[in-house]
């Protein structure tokens, strides 16, 4: 115990000297300038910008719109929907003006500068895209990948004194470069980092665990330092538990060899191992020093875990076997763009958790660090993404422009900054791209797995195959470590027998297609279904000709050994990519897929998908809505999503008799039906029974009367005063009594008063073309979100939401 507290002492004593002198790191949010337009003397310090609008970064430039059919209209055929004629493709990256060249400039201080002795570096999270950045008019970097981390060494271009340095980046995003909303701008985090010449580079440390049980677990460090020069270094390291105890530590000391890396090695007894049900995070500090002074210290967090693939038998988290319940998901915030939010990504997590969700599939590029971070907190396993496309094009101005050159500094970043978060459990390498069906494909496939295992080689590699014929012929899905399909659920059995791994990933699943609280009839299956109204049906029996209904993936999961669960296609709406009227069918600009709408909204799917995934709460959903006016007397089936495995329905007191689940027919495996209801205005009410036949819960949907006022419905009641944190605010049209008015499409005027401001709107309607950022916006089907941000003082924030003919409604928030 006294050797413990002399531990704790001595580390506090190096957070006191490091925080002094050693390291300092900082953010560059606010007083950016911002212009559209190319401006190439804007990298010069006497350049006049006092024209530009000042904005806070993470910033996206294109979010604000206008949205307009002819921004980035393309005409393609989507060979990997099996298209083989082209047509204009509205809506596919949103309709938002991304395109185009933007310019940001900001100044930055550094203190106690000293260029003999310190290094000074950018980092960007992202930039959007083609960033080339300059610093007091020389250009330092140029990176072209917008979804990527990148860094540069800009401590030779300083003005001498360290202070009032200009910034500016120029960034570029042209025409048919994606296939959905891609953002525009720095629209994640801008860091300015200042060491000492010798220090532990950017992803400088490297956490393993080569042995993981319950009993113990063995750790091994391997920390990069730079600017050694071969002398002795000595690393005193130590790791804590969540709550900042220490449970081991070292101090040893080394010579090390240029281009070797100062390994320590660990054993924690009794260790709390990661899980999505236990998201224990242990921290590692090591304390650098050369000629015993300490000239750096570095810190991360990390999981001890153990991941296993076995052929025949499947995915295995800590010697247990488990299916992935994951989705995938576009890296836009709906009304909130690209510009990445802790407090947004939060909130969706958030809802993917209570639906049973455990993992997440970065689709399809890099993650902004916040939402690995993040996933490691609340639980969550990842699968992350580099590429849409290598060398063969998808997209006119795509990424196989710069494949050759780029692919391999872009893994390298995307590997050394995610390989210590736990929650990842997979690389992947690509998603359907075209090279999958090149003769010379797989050599591509062995480059980029290979950089993987040579980088972290830890964990499997897959990529997302969508061309089962191609990859079986030629060889290509048994050069994949683990092959994923993205649909095809039809071709699993005959992929599995036709490759030598003996597991199938369910890489992107489902794609059905539905539009919140809209209800077609007759209620039928139907692939590539199109109305007047460019909507969905909420029935969830829709879909694409390339995908399949949710009920068959459950069924996957279920039968089969050596399947490994699945990532559905999306778990929430995104810009872009409106299918299935993607084909000249403006206005719409934002996907159907999503479990969860571009308004934060969950669609009935999301109860479908939580009656099979959410194991630890119960589920009673119905659908549809019961207010039909002109509708009497017709057939208006309802289905019913839960947990139990039978229930009565009763229309008015009069019950159209009990359904249980069965295997007989897949559509009645998950799902309660009764397709014989005939509509009357008044109650549903389901009795749900458990398997001793007992009746353990009910719910009732009534008829809603007149719309009568707003109603205000807030995620969260407090929030930080930090000037970056979000509540998400559902607002719906009722009736007097309360029930939700679901035709309802109101105008909503939005106020905010007191401690911050009002930040977006989204209806969830993905042919709305009513602009975020303004504080108005119609309802769809009865509800929207609307959004507000907390300031930098604590106090009260005040919403005030108004509707012609509605009783207005008001809340506070504390901002604390």
């Amino acid at each position: 115990m006294k050797n413990k507290y002399i531990i704790l002492f001595l580390f506090s004593m190096i957070f006191v000297v490091w925080c002094d002198a050693q390291r300092t790191e900082f953010l560059l949010e606010k007083n950016w300038k911002f212009t559209k337009g190319d401006y190439p003397q804007a990298r010069n310090v006497d350049f006049k910008d006092a024209g530009w609008e000042v904005v806070t970064i993470p910033h996206d430039w294109a979010i604000y719109g206008p949205f307009d059919r002819n921004n980035d209209l393309q005409k393609v055929a989507v060979t990997q929907n099996f298209e083989t004629i082209s047509t204009v493709k509205t809506g596919r990256t949103g309709g938002l003006p991304y395109i185009g060249v933007g310019w940001y400039r900001n100044y930055f201080d550094i203190d106690i500068f000293d260029l003999n002795t310190q290094e000074v570096r950018l980092l960007f999270d992202g930039a959007m895209s083609e960033a080339r950045v300059f610093v007091n008019g020389h250009e330092v970097c140029f990176w072209p990948y917008g979804y990527n981390s990148f860094h540069c060494d800009v401590t030779k271009y300083l003005n001498a004194d360290g202070k009032n340095n200009l910034l500016a980046v120029r960034l570029e995003n042209l025409p048919e470069s994606s296939r959905w909303y891609p953002g525009a701008g720095l629209y994640r985090n801008v860091h300015v980092i200042k060491t000492n010449k010798v220090h532990v580079p950017v992803w400088g440390m490297h956490v393993t665990t080569p042995f993981v049980s319950k009993e113990y677990a063995a750790v091994k460090l391997k920390t990069t330092i730079a600017n050694n020069n071969g002398e002795n270094i000595r690393v005193v390291t130590c790791i804590t538990d969540k709550n900042g105890n220490v449970v081991v530590s070292r101090d040893d000391t080394q010579k090390l060899n240029p281009g070797k890396a100062f390994e320590q090695n660990f054993i924690v007894n009794d260790p709390e191992l990661w899980s999505p049900e236990n998201p224990h995070l242990y921290r590692i500090t090591s304390g650098i020093y050369q000629n015993e002074i300490l000239v750096d210290q570095y810190s991360l967090s990390f999981g001890i875990r153990d991941i296993k693939f076995i052929a025949e038998k499947g995915f295995f988290l800590n010697g247990e076997r488990r299916k992935f319940q994951g989705v995938c998901n576009h890296h836009d915030l709906g009304p909130l763009g690209a510009a990445v939010n802790e407090a947004a990504l939060r909130r969706q997590l958030t809802l993917l958790k209570d639906m049973g969700c455990d993992a997440i599939r970065t689709t399809h590029n890099m993650p902004a660090p916040e939402l690995v971070r993040l996933c490691d907190e609340m639980g969550f396993m990842m699968i992350v993404e580099n590429f849409d496309e290598w060398d063969i094009a998808k997209c006119k101005n795509g990424y196989h422009r710069f494949f050759n050159e780029w692919a391999e500094k872009d893994m390298v970043n995307m590997l050394h900054n995610f390989r210590n978060n736990p929650s990842i459990v997979m690389w992947s390498i690509g998603n359907e791209v075209p090279s999958q069906c090149d003769d010379e494909g797989y050599k591509v496939s062995d480059f980029l797995q290979k950089i993987c295992h040579r980088e972290d080689p830890t964990r499997p590699v897959t990529s997302g195959i969508d061309q089962v014929s191609c990859v079986l012929k030629n060889g290509f899905a048994s050069t994949i470590e683990i092959p994923g399909l993205n649909y095809r659920t039809q071709r699993y059995a005959e992929t599995y027998e036709n490759t030598p791994q003996k597991l199938i990933l369910g890489s992107e699943t489902a794609s059905t297609v539905s539009s919140r609280g809209v209800y077609k009839f007759p209620v039928e299956k139907k692939a590539n279904a199109l109305y007047e109204d460019h909507q969905s049906s909420s029935y969830d029996w829709e879909y694409c000709p390339w995908s399949n209904l949710p009920d068959e993936d459950f069924a996957l999961a279920e039968d089969y050994e050596w399947t490994l669960g699945q990532f559905v296609w999306t778990g929430f709406d995104y810009l872009g990519e409106p299918t299935p009227y993607h084909t000249d069918a403006w206005p719409n600009h934002s996907s159907m897929f999503g479990i969860i709408d571009l308004a934060s909204i969950p669609k009935d799917r999301y109860y479908l998908y939580r009656s099979v995934w959410n194991k630890d709460e119960t589920t009673l959903h119905v659908v549809p809505h019961w207010t039909w006016t002109g509708r009497e007397n017709e057939i208006t089936p309802v289905f019913v999503y839960t947990n139990y495995e039978s229930a009565e329905l009763f229309v008015n007191g009069k019950s159209y008799g009990r359904k249980t689940k069965n295997s007989k027919s897949l559509d009645d495996r998950y799902r309660l039906r009764w397709m014989d209801v005939v509509y009357e205005p008044g109650e549903l009410k389901v009795v749900a029974y458990d398997k001793n036949n007992k009746a353990v819960e009910v719910k009732t949907v009534k008829t809603a009367g007149k719309p009568y006022r707003v109603e205000l419905i807030p995620d969260r009641t407090s929030l930080r005063a930090d000037g970056r944190d979000l509540a998400y605010i559902n607002v719906r049209v009722v009736d007097r009594e309360g029930n939700l008015c679901p035709h309802d499409g109101s105008m909503i005027q939005f106020s905010v008063k007191g401690e911050g401001k009002y930040r977006a709107s989204a209806n969830g309607d993905p042919t709305c073309l009513e602009l975020f950022h303004l504080p108005k916006m119609s309802v769809f089907k009865g509800q929207l979100t609307t959004i507000v941000q907390s300031g930098e003082k604590s106090g009260e924030l005040i919403l005030e939401a108004k509707a012609k003919g509605l009783k207005t409604g008001v809340i506070s928030i504390n901002v604390e």
